[in-house]
């Protein structure tokens, strides 16, 4: 489990391709890896990969082909954001996030509000429903705090610090990104969904 509070940034150096697979070497940048060990958990751009080789600098990940289908931004070098995974005596400080993807959502707005950045996002449409006003969802690993729902587009705030400390700030219209939920909306969704299937 991760919090969507983004520890370092962290880059793509490296992309081998095999049988539809790809084994990435990611530079952890200020991400302290003195704790690391072989099988643990780090979130690359809000996708929960498996730590197989590291030092103090970097760490590989293999990333299978069905993980790749579902996501965007692991198969190109390029600056990704870090979290490790979450302690049970860490602070919650964003929302509670799987890193697992639940789909690829896509920019539509990218505009400077003051100093601030308006982001817009058109979601898949099987995702919408999880999507609400002022509730949590996940892009590229940052836990951020919906303002608006219009359809399958939503719209949300990046103050200064969160551009500072993420690589939301690269963003433009059109880029894609990863989305995950909020964990209780789908489980709420999934309970209400049992009940009529029981009646």
């Amino acid at each position: 489990m991760f919090t969507g509070i983004v520890q370092a940034i962290g880059r793509i150096e490296h992309v081998a391709s095999s049988s539809g697979d790809v084994r990435l070497i990611i530079a952890s940048g200020a991400l302290d890896m003195l704790d690391v060990a072989q099988g643990d958990s780090i979130a690359v751009n809000g996708v929960c990969l498996t730590v197989v080789e590291h030092d103090a600098q970097a760490f590989q990940a293999h990333v299978s082909a069905e993980t790749l289908r579902c996501t965007a931004g692991l198969n190109a070098i390029g600056e990704v954001n870090l979290e490790k995974a979450l302690r049970l005596a860490d602070r919650l400080g964003g929302h509670l996030v799987s890193g697992h993807v639940d789909g690829i959502g896509e920019v539509t707005r990218f505009d400077a509000v003051g100093d601030c950045m308006l982001l817009a996002i058109r979601a898949p449409h099987a995702l919408s429903r999880y999507i609400a006003m002022k509730g949590s969802i996940t892009v590229n690993g940052v836990s951020l705090t919906v303002n608006t729902v219009l359809r399958d587009e939503f719209t949300i705030n990046l103050i200064p610090h969160t551009l500072e400390m993420t690589t939301l700030k690269q963003l433009n219209a059109g880029a894609k990104v990863n989305l995950e939920v909020d964990l209780i909306a789908r489980y709420v969704d999934r309970m209400q969904e049992w009940e009529q299937e029981n009646v």
